[in-house]
């Protein structure tokens, strides 16, 4: 989600619709993160289909069913690549970079990398629920929420200088440190209340930059496509990539650092 800047007049005009919106889709995740299994997996799948349906739509807007048809080799490719659970199932994933790329469309390249980082997130999420059980995607949801919410009301209270203008206009260097004491203090939390390690706090702080690049990185595709939203099927809010951005950036970061280290250690797993 893009952090607006201070506007003199009417900058709160749309909280209300944006507060309800949320609630709705913070019960919908709440009941299906608890669910897991395959209910989690089956939204996961639908909403990574959606943000590709949204990717391609901006980046080629002429081509009307073009992207329902990539939309849908998403959703089968991350059904896939999460049945067969394999290295070469995930090659699966692919599949609508491949198609991107290989058709007329703005920004080719750029658009196949985001959705490669789209169809990764879908992945990692599902994996990192089963992997981690609930207190894992909570901490990840939660970070990428208390990030987004802070930096969103600090950086339209304070304002202050750009963080990366020529990328994202809106975004301050304000609203985008509070995000970072924000998500270390969600760390703090899952310390203290959960007994997870003290790695956590740091590790959270550094989710959140990358939720926020991931963010950034929607901004610069929407800002070049000339479009304010990816499309507006969350009332208050835009697409859902709009919405889950952040995340995309949040759970890249996970599976990079699992490379390295297991997450679920932060855990005790």
């Amino acid at each position: 989600m893009s952090e607006p800047g201070p506007a003199p007049a009417g900058r709160w005009a749309d909280l209300r619709t944006r507060i309800l919106s949320a609630i709705v889709m913070l019960a919908v995740g709440a009941v299906e993160i608890w669910l897991g299994g395959t209910a989690f997996a089956a939204l996961v799948i639908v909403l990574t289909a959606v943000m590709i349906w949204e990717l391609a739509t901006m980046t080629a807007p002429q081509r009307r069913r073009a992207p329902v048809t990539i939309a849908v080799l998403a959703g089968a490719a991350l059904m896939l690549a999460l049945v067969l659970r394999s290295e070469i199932a995930t090659l699966f994933l692919m599949v609508p970079t491949l198609v991107l790329i290989l058709t007329p469309r703005r920004d080719r390249r750029l658009s196949g990398a985001y959705a490669l980082a789209i169809m990764l997130a879908g992945y990692g999420l599902v994996d990192l629920r089963e992997a981690g059980g609930d207190r894992a995607i909570l901490w990840v949801v939660a970070v990428v929420i208390v990030s987004d919410v802070l930096g969103y009301f600090v950086g339209r209270l304070v304002g202050g200088p750009k963080f990366w203008p020529a990328l994202s206009p809106k975004k301050t260097w304000s609203g985008t440190v509070a995000g970072w004491v924000g998500a270390a203090l969600v760390g703090l939390a899952f310390a203290l209340v959960a007994g997870t390690s003290w790695l956590i706090v740091p590790v959270s702080a550094l989710m959140a930059l990358a939720g926020q690049l991931g963010d950034i990185a929607e901004s610069w595709i929407k800002r070049r496509a000339g479009v304010k939203d990816s499309s507006v099927l969350i009332p208050g809010h835009g697409g859902v990539l709009d919405r889950f951005d952040a995340l995309i950036g949040a759970v890249s970061f996970v599976l990079l650092l699992g490379l390295f280290a297991p997450v679920t250690r932060l855990f005790g797993g």
